[in-house]
């Protein structure tokens, strides 16, 4: 099949910025958390991902980070502006704002568990939260990043007054939008309960729906945040956008342990009066609106002045609407996978050794870190040269950088998922076990951490195709390949949640969810071959040969030094931090050290990548 050698100038530009929440689908809020991200749920593989109940895509509950913004990290954005710095400066600030980002954003999690628990309380916010976050990102999340900054950088390059009508016409259409969707859906906070929480009591769907008026608002400054960020994203500022999440980590943490000083850890539905109803949904907004204010100083250094401005025919809306049809496809599929997700996690009532939507959106959460910090490196490195080179006509070079980041991707990514694997109780009771959070809860996300340890690399390398064939341009693709993926996942879910004891019903979404990645990575792989070529899968096969097997050795390792220590199954906190310090040496000593007799140089390769994508 020849492959399609017409890109459209209009997605070039932003390929970057497609949230990683639009396809992963989870339910723990990325943008704000881990990074995670603008870039997320969050929403955020093709489609193969869990969504969060903080806001994610299709397949878990929660979010992830930002991969680098609105596309800005890539040679086809609009040129810094003198006060934006050069290509090595941006990248070193969205690299640190992006670490800092998710350090927060990890924080911010810890104190929300260890105030809440992850028992029905803990469930409630986390259903509540995922609202705003869901409705975001269907009706403007992947929109924005895969079609409006590019709009915006093509209008700033072409109109003759650097696109400031469009873009304060965009504005304010946007806005009003938005405006208007927040209302409806305040309005509908009971009907989006019944939705979700239907299996729930009575007390604990009140609770959901008392939270959600307060966090519905959510997604007004959400949408505002990311609308501003690309404005100055298109201006050559970065940092502000990087940066803005942090505060709104900042002031959850705070909202977090003014709760547990106030009203104490670990509260019951009963005890959930109007007083600590307020702080927790108040809280939690007053930190998304503070992170979408952060970004008015930036907008002025640039020089820009947002005023209301009408004439929204100017805009050409049926061009933005062809434009974001198979975005809006992909993202709603991946919806409709998180809404299965959710309503089988809230069928868990957390009575006695029931992991529900709290446990999930925590072991989600390391997932996407993990993923986060290595993976969205890796793509973000090779977005601008496999966007660069299909503009060329390349398709060689694409195959041969898609092949490239699988195999880097599984290298770095393995040692992790061992020590998820092989680690997951010391490793969950270390990090979780604080306030709220006994050892029987800790126990439960162990279980479901060591299934997300399996999850962890199909998750990459679906997400890495994905993003190749937006470096083609092509967002049809993905929208398409989501279709089936985001099927298997929810006929997997469902059958093992009839299958399996309701203790189990989120290790069995776990399992949905990697079955899915794997999915996504085999048919993104098949119709990648046919778009570029061969993309070198003898040559990738054989090197997760060899990662499979450094990786098991190192497991091996860490296990029999874990096993060596004279604890029981129950350890306490400090020994469960020994038991992670001396397993996770055990591990990256083992996996190095077979990685060298193996001959496994991706290794050697991711650490060049990220070298030169910081400028160094």
């Amino acid at each position: 099949m020849e492959p399609n050698r017409r890109v459209d100038p209009v997605t070039k530009v932003g390929e970057i910025g497609i949230k990683e929440e639009h396809v992963t689908g989870r339910v723990y809020r990325s943008a704000h958390s881990d990074d995670p991200g603008p870039i997320a749920p969050p929403a955020r593989g093709s489609g193969a991902g869990p969504a969060g109940p903080a806001g994610a895509p299709a397949p878990g509950v929660g979010g992830a980070g930002a991969v680098g913004g609105a596309g800005v990290d890539s040679p086809a954005a609009v040129p810094p502006e003198p006060d934006g710095g050069g290509t090595a400066t941006n990248s070193a600030v969205m690299a640190l704002g992006g670490l800092v980002s998710r350090g927060t954003g990890f924080v911010r999690t810890v104190a929300i568990v260890a105030a809440l628990g992850v028992g029905a309380v803990g469930d409630a916010y986390g259903t509540a939260q995922f609202f705003p976050s869901m409705i975001y990102e269907l009706l403007l999340g992947g929109i924005l990043t895969s079609v409006l900054v590019p709009v915006l950088v093509r209008r700033r390059k072409d109109d003759q007054d650097g696109g400031e009508a469009y873009t304060h016409r965009l504005l304010t259409l946007a806005v009003l939008a938005l405006g208007v969707v927040t209302l409806l859906a305040v309005i509908a906070a009971p009907l989006l309960t019944a939705l979700l929480a239907g299996e729930r009591p009575a007390d604990y769907q009140r609770l959901v729906t008392l939270l959600s008026y307060l966090m519905l608002p959510m997604m007004f400054f959400t949408g505002l945040s990311a609308l501003l960020g690309a404005v100055l994203n298109t201006r050559g500022h970065f940092a502000a956008p990087m940066w803005a999440p942090i505060l709104n980590n900042l002031v959850v943490i705070a909202m977090a342990g003014a709760f547990v000083v106030i009203f104490g850890s670990g509260p019951t539905i009963g005890e959930m009066g109007a007083g600590p109803i307020l702080l927790l949904g108040g809280g939690t907004l007053l930190g998304v609106a503070g992170s979408a204010a952060g970004l008015w100083p930036a907008l002025r250094k640039v020089g820009f002045r947002w005023r209301w401005r009408g004439g929204f025919r100017e805009l050409d809306l049926p061009e933005l609407g062809r434009l974001g049809a198979w975005m809006f496809c992909y993202v709603a599929v991946s919806q409709v996978g998180v809404v299965v997700l959710l309503r089988l996690l809230n069928s868990v009532d957390n009575a006695g050794d029931k992991a529900g939507v709290a446990s999930y959106n925590v072991v989600y959460l390391l997932l996407m870190m993990a993923h986060g910090i290595i993976a969205v490196s890796i793509i973000t490195a090779l977005m601008p040269r496999m966007s660069a080179a299909a503009h060329d006509g390349r398709f060689g070079a694409v195959a041969a950088d898609l092949s490239r980041g699988a195999r880097m991707s599984a290298a770095v990514l393995a040692p992790v998922a061992v020590v998820y694997l092989v680690l997951a109780q010391p490793l969950v009771i270390t990090l979780f076990q604080y306030g709220a959070v006994r050892a029987d809860d800790a126990e439960r996300m162990a279980a479901v951490l060591v299934v997300a340890a399996l999850a962890l690399v199909p998750f990459a390398v679906s997400q890495l195709f994905t993003f190749g064939f937006y470096a083609l341009p092509d967002t049809r693709t993905p929208a398409l390949v989501n279709i089936p993926v985001v099927a298997v996942r929810v006929l997997v879910q469902l059958g093992l949640f009839w299958a399996l004891s309701s203790s189990l019903t989120a290790v069995g979404i776990m399992i949905g969810n990697a079955v899915s990645y794997v999915l996504a990575a085999g048919l993104s792989a098949w119709l990648l071959r046919r778009r570029v070529g061969p993309i070198g899968l003898r040559r990738v096969a054989v090197t997760f040969g060899k990662v499979t097997a450094a990786a098991a050795g190192a497991g091996l390792s860490g296990w029999l030094a874990t096993m060596a220590l004279p604890w029981s199954d129950a350890p306490t906190w400090w020994q469960a931090v020994l038991k992670l310090t001396v397993g996770g040496v055990a591990i990256a000593v083992g996996y190095l050290g077979l990685s060298r007799a193996l001959r496994i140089r991706e290794i050697d390769e991711v650490v060049n990548l990220v070298r030169a994508k910081l400028g160094r």
